[in-house]
């Protein structure tokens, strides 16, 4: 698939470069006031941007959040927001929280945003909604797709290896959450957007055939893996909601997530937690049948039969240096198999997280789950 082509369809400049040359961006942004968004780590990365924004003839109203780790909440949107108003244009320089603060500023302000990306970490460049920690709570709300999602490919293999790897384990997710929605169409109904479905299903395949690339650190597989992550979100805007990529292995992410804010740790990488949620629902998946039958359950074990191993995915997050168990994160095992009774109910959508836990599965499932993965 043509990833230009693909964008262009859906009114993205999704443009490759080096060294801050953009043609398409620059020409675009020359006379406008452009604000340039980055944190302590991607500040120094901004430079090259920069220099070309200036030199094109647009002016920059620089915005640099002073931690290394800035959270996408709601003072540094209301941040972000207040320096957009004097702003044309918002540009994002990094990954998923900037990205996700522009996108959002950007929509509150009715002013265009776009992205210069610095790691291959997420799935969200693409989409038309972002995740914001508001009151402790993980909430997605509206936001608006990238006008530009500038990427240089040296930049991307620079990223820490950990980053590229929480964004394979955000790919690897959506074997299991294509999965969760063809069971809930199966089980519940639910509707399923089989031009989304097919789409993301083929960026995933493309991406886990390049992962030996990818582990070489070699640009082709770095290329992959950014193009899964951009067809991602068109997928989400294909089918008008996050269920191409999002499932039980998000919920389990989300879960754990709003346990780091509570207690005021650091939040682990999305993908790293949400490789681990993927890991938990393969096994899930794998051992249905160790469970009572249910209606509808044949066609849920010929699903299961096509997923990868929880092991597989395990040894190529291990191989890119994340963590391969929950203990490794810093949450108890206690706080673990909370998660796995309660982390359905972050969303109302059925996975195979929701058919264990209300069909009283997971009671006899939890401890040898956690036996293999704490």
């Amino acid at each position: 698939m043509d990833i230009g082509e693909l964008s262009q369809k859906f009114g993205v400049n999704a443009e490759v470069g080096e060294g801050g040359n953009f043609p398409r961006f620059l020409q675009s942004a020359a006379g406008k006031k452009v604000l340039v968004v980055t944190d302590e780590n991607t500040l120094p990365i901004s430079q090259k941007i920069v220099s070309s924004l200036e030199g094109s003839g647009a002016h920059v109203l620089p915005l640099s959040f002073a931690e290394r780790e800035p959270v996408a909440d709601e003072k540094t949107v209301e941040t972000a927001r207040k320096a957009g108003e004097k702003a044309d244009y918002l540009l994002a320089v990094g990954a998923g929280t900037l990205n996700d603060v522009c996108k959002r500023a950007g929509f509150l302000l009715g002013k265009p945003s776009g992205v210069f990306a610095t790691a291959p970490s997420m799935d969200g460049f693409t989409s038309g909604v972002t995740p914001l920690i508001e009151k402790g709570f993980k909430i997605t709300r509206n936001a608006q797709v990238a006008k530009d999602i500038l990427i240089d490919y040296s930049v991307l293999k620079a990223a820490p290896r950990m980053m590229i790897g929480a964004g394979v384990g955000d790919i690897l997710a959506k074997y299991c959450c294509l999965t969760d929605w063809r069971i809930s169409h199966v089980l519940t109904g639910e509707e399923y957007n089989t031009e989304a479905a097919n789409l993301m299903y083929e960026a995933v395949k493309a991406c886990d055939e390049s992962v030996p690339a990818l582990i070489k650190g070699e640009e082709k597989g770095v290329e992959m893996l950014m193009n899964a992550l951009l067809i991602s979100g068109y997928a989400m805007v294909i089918s008008g909601n996050s269920r191409p990529a999002s499932g039980a292995e998000h919920h389990m992410s989300h879960f754990l997530e709003m346990d780091f804010l509570r207690r005021g740790e650091r939040i682990p990488l999305h993908g790293v937690k949400v490789g681990l949620g993927t890991a938990v629902s393969l096994w899930l998946y794998h051992h249905l049948k160790e469970f009572p039958a249910f209606e509808g359950c044949e066609e849920v074990y010929e699903e299961a039969e096509k997923l990868p191993e929880s092991q597989y995915v395990l040894q190529i997050l291990g191989s890119l240096g994340c963590p391969v168990r929950f203990s490794e994160l810093g949450v108890s095992r206690e706080t673990v198999k909370k998660m796995l009774f309660e982390a359905y109910k972050i969303r109302d959508r059925f996975t195979v997280l929701t058919l264990y836990c209300t069909r009283g599965f997971m009671e006899r499932a939890a401890e040898p789950i956690l036996d293999e993965f704490y």
